[in-house]
């Protein structure tokens, strides 16, 4: 079936980017269609661990990480892994990976990463001020826990970074100190970095969930259909979808790890893969968390989900279509148990989603290289819950052809 309305604005994608552009177009004037696809699996929007993190500044690709890689990748279940079925395609995004690391590259990464997310941490209090749903933001900090004084000195250049940005947080060098903010933790764990003004959700579901029903209840239409192609013509973008065709003036991509396909069909090859990540959700009473845990050294987080306790993290590079290996997801829970010995590990739920991640750990938001009136707004990785607020205000003001606050030359379609 094909639609013979000319939309003003077509989102494709119904996830937190997406959403949340469809909202700060909506603020703008512009009325709004939201395309999401048909799926039978819960999407990284709702199953995430909750964190808006403004202080994880740094890129995955550090200088010297290439010497790291090695001993992750041959460890099938470590913190970062490459399926062995998934090696070979992988291997020009992994090219560009290492460039992302040398030292200029990185520096400039560093510096856009930070001004992306001072943009997004104040966009996202414009956010909450006009939907409401505070109610649905724990303010409990984050605690980033270190094996031993080895461990811990070696992350201090990363902290001092994030004092050059302005990022509160404060050491605590004892398993006593970090016990009066967290207790229960074994005590292997020496040091620790506390970061008071870190903000989670208590549900990223529920705060979709709030943000979907505010645009709908300000007029904003949602309709399921699969987008196959972006067909630019003379006064339209014709949006194809295997049920039938749409028409718009304009069409933001925020469709995360799908994304990329609709770019290549248009012509712009943008290195686009899928961190596929992997988390257990436990029940209420599992264990008295605090504040969110970030055990660095081995990939993974815990945070509290609607009273409960949700573990997760790690990166395994396997793309969309390979079978999930739910073993990395008992891996995590294993270690959770080693490292809070009063945790409940009876009566978790098991996830896998993809999230889809650039070379250089920065997003693409920009308009189409092949044409202007598509925009896209995608390659967040494990970051788009913290920046989706700020990328919505980057794409109203792209589509609006206004300035923006900060230099968007770092998330060009065009930097590959």
């Amino acid at each position: 079936m094909t639609d013979a309305e000319v939309h003003d604005v077509l989102v494709i994608g119904a996830g937190i980017i997406g959403i949340s552009s469809a909202l700060a177009l909506q603020k703008a004037g512009r009325k709004i269609l939201v395309l999401d696809r048909p799926s039978e699996t819960r999407r990284a929007s709702d199953m995430n661990a909750g964190a808006f993190a403004f202080t994880d500044i740094v890129p995955l690709a550090t200088p010297g990480i290439m010497r790291k890689a090695p001993k992750w990748l041959l460890d099938p279940l470590g913190p970062l892994s490459v399926p062995p079925a998934y090696a070979l395609q992988i291997a020009p995004w992994m090219l560009r990976f290492w460039r992302a690391s040398w030292p200029d590259r990185y520096q400039a990464s560093l510096s856009a990463q930070a001004y992306l997310m001072q943009v997004s941490q104040a966009a996202l209090d414009r956010q909450t001020g006009d939907v409401g749903g505070a109610d649905l933001f724990q303010r409990d900090g984050q605690m980033q826990l270190y094996e031993g004084d080895r461990e811990f000195r070696a992350s201090l250049p990363g902290w001092d970074l994030r004092k050059q940005h302005g990022i509160r947080f404060e050491f605590l060098e004892s398993p006593d100190a970090i016990a009066a903010v967290q207790p229960g933790l074994d005590r292997r764990f020496t040091h620790a970095a506390y970061t008071p003004d870190w903000i989670n959700t208590c549900d990223p579901a529920r705060w979709l969930a709030h943000l979907t029903s505010t645009f709908t209840a300000r007029n904003g239409r949602i309709g399921e259909a699969d987008v196959v192609a972006l067909r630019p013509g003379e006064n339209t973008v014709c949006v194809e979808t295997r049920s039938g065709s749409y028409k718009a003036k304009q069409v933001v991509v925020a469709a995360g790890a799908w994304s990329h396909n609709l770019a290549h069909d248009l012509g712009d090859r943008i290195p686009l893969e899928t961190e596929r990540g992997y988390n257990t959700t436990l029940p209420a009473g599992a264990f008295e968390l605090k504040t969110h845990l970030t055990f660095s050294g081995h990939g993974f987080v815990v945070t509290r989900i609607n009273g409960g306790v949700r573990v997760g993290g790690a990166v395994e590079l396997g793309g969309l279509n390979l079978k999930p290996n739910y073993k990395r997801a008992d891996i995590l829970l294993n270690k959770a148990k080693r490292f809070l010995p009063g945790l409940k590990s009876d009566g978790g739920s098991q996830w896998m989603g993809f999230r889809p991640s650039l070379p250089d750990s920065l997003p693409v938001i920009d308009r189409s290289p092949k044409d202007r009136r598509i925009i896209y707004a995608f390659g967040h990785g494990h970051l788009g819950l913290t920046q989706s607020a700020g990328t919505a205000e980057l794409v109203a003001h792209l589509a609006g052809e206004t300035p923006a606050p900060i230099d968007m030359s770092a998330f060009s379609a065009r930097r590959f």
